[in-house]
């Protein structure tokens, strides 16, 4: 690891309260610092990963070698368009018709 890392950026208990309002998530004041120290030691780790040495490191699929299946890229119309809108109130040409809902 350098020792020239960049600081692992830190969250406080507004910005705690904030993240939990975003996500609305119900926070009790007596958890927003166990909390505060679970985001900071994410950040940390995030931070120790950034100063991995990964050049000329090939990305993996898998802990074990292998080749991911491949097949040919073919464009279909899936061939079930009819069953498709069969169930919708009005179509056309195997498209759905829907009301106007902007003016």
């Amino acid at each position: 690891m350098s020792s020239d890392s960049a600081t692992a950026a830190t969250v406080d208990a507004a910005t705690v309260r904030r993240i939990a309002h975003l996500a609305r998530i119900a926070v009790a004041e007596d958890e927003v610092s166990h909390l505060q120290g679970e985001l900071n030691a994410m950040l940390a780790f995030v931070a120790q990963l950034s100063e991995v040495e990964v050049a000329g490191v090939a990305p993996m699929t898998s802990v074990m070698p292998m080749k991911m299946k491949e097949r040919d890229d073919q464009v279909t119309d899936g061939e079930i368009a009819d069953a498709i809108v069969q169930n919708a109130p009005v179509s056309e040409e195997h498209f759905f018709l829907v009301p106007k809902v902007v003016e």
